[in-house]
């Protein structure tokens, strides 16, 4: 992407920190913006009963909105202002939420092949044209969940399965690009979905407690995420950031193709810091001649120069719109090990979100390394939430 783009660190933390004073003109509502949501925690499985209610785990941005006529407060998990980043769902939200309203969900972005977190990011960008040309080319939609306050109702002291009923009736004739989440208190239903819904880019299933309120900053929900393994070739490290030659920051990880060609794939960086130290140590011989027949020696004079070569694989030293400003130097270690790591997904020919380093496999030769060990499961199609055009 182009130069200017901040990094993910800097668009995720700084730019909405700075704008926390936004929530300025007063909303006549039972409550007032921000207000901490409702969290999840993670469970290994989805829970079976009858006193679950099951919705798909949403992969975009947590948003509660706040509408008092036509002031609409869109607030983030971290309690910091959204709109300006979302500026196309502001009439939305007038024509179709209820006049006095506080309703959570999940601002997420629609592409050809399921969600696009990534777009999600490009726009919390400080340049406001540059977040109105993004909302025309990839407009966000609003994903509806719980129904929080309704006129002078604070509805959030009401049992999940009450709020869940209000909000169908107060969502019955929305259109896109609001949505209501699907539901269920069928565990059967919901074990399908977490298989089903995953090539659309939904990253789990969350389950409520049909009695439960509505509690503000709580782990009252829980969360059951995709999670699987893969064996990776290592073909580099980087330093940590206290300095060179001290702890290893992260493995660098690949994975080829069916032409043979590796691809970096992601890292993994989960050690502890007495492991960090001695892994230093561990990796130093693979540093030998490393660069020699190396598939990626050309990237370590590139680095810096673009997020990608010309056949579209990403570099693993380069800058890239999330990263920019960041020292991504890496260093090349030989291809010659092999460490199994846990993943929840892939997006594109990537690893989703760092994974987690499980063992070193010495069973395992570096070229079995390849992308078709990958479990892959078939997009579902989000048509039947967003209509025609998505998925």
């Amino acid at each position: 992407m182009g130069s200017g783009i901040p990094s993910e660190a800097t668009t995720v933390g700084s730019h909405l920190r700075q704008r926390s004073s936004d929530y300025t003109a007063a909303v006549r509502l039972p409550f007032e913006p921000p207000m901490e949501p409702m969290l999840a925690k993670l469970a290994d499985a989805i829970p079976a009963g009858d006193e679950w209610l099951y919705e798909p785990k949403w992969d975009g941005f947590r948003a509660i909105v706040f509408r008092d006529g036509d002031e609409i407060h869109t607030q983030s998990r971290d309690l910091k202002p959204l709109d300006r980043y979302f500026p196309e769902l502001g009439q939305p939200f007038r024509d179709q939420l209820p006049e006095r309203c506080v309703i959570d969900g999940e601002v997420v972005i629609a592409g050809p092949s399921g969600l696009d977190f990534e777009a999600l990011l490009l726009r919390i960008h400080p340049a406001a044209s540059r977040v109105r040309l993004l909302a025309e080319e990839s407009p966000a939609s609003f994903v509806a969940w719980d129904l929080l306050a309704l006129g002078d109702d604070d509805l959030r002291g009401l049992p999940q399965r009450e709020r869940r009923a209000r909000l169908e009736d107060a969502l019955s004739q929305a259109r896109r690009p609001l949505h209501l989440t699907p539901a269920t208190t069928d565990a059967a239903m919901a074990l399908d979905w977490f298989d089903r819904f995953e090539g659309a880019g939904l990253d789990g299933v969350i389950a409520k407690p049909l009695a439960s309120p509505y509690q503000p900053g709580k782990r009252a929900m829980l969360k059951v995420k995709h999670a699987r393994t893969a064996d990776c070739a290592v073909a580099g490290f980087r330093w940590h950031k206290n300095g060179a030659g001290t702890h290893v920051g992260s493995l660098l990880l690949g994975l080829f193709d069916e032409k043979g060609r590796l691809h970096h794939v992601g890292v993994t960086s989960s050690f502890a810091w007495d492991r960090r130290r001695t892994l230093a140590a561990e990796l130093e011989p693979l540093r030998q001649d490393a660069l020699r027949d190396h598939p990626w020696a050309e990237w370590a004079e590139w680095a810096g120069a673009g997020a990608a070569d010309a056949s579209g694989q990403r570099l693993p030293g380069a800058t890239s719109r999330w990263n920019r400003g960041k020292d991504l130097s890496w260093e090349p270690l030989r291809v010659e090990r092999v460490c199994e790591v846990a993943y929840d997904h892939l997006q594109g020919d990537r690893f989703r979100h760092a994974t987690t380093f499980r063992r070193w496999r010495a069973d395992r030769a570096v070229e079995s390394c390849r992308y078709d060990q990958l479990e892959v499961t078939p997009p579902y199609e989000l048509r039947r939430i967003f209509g025609e055009g998505a998925g």
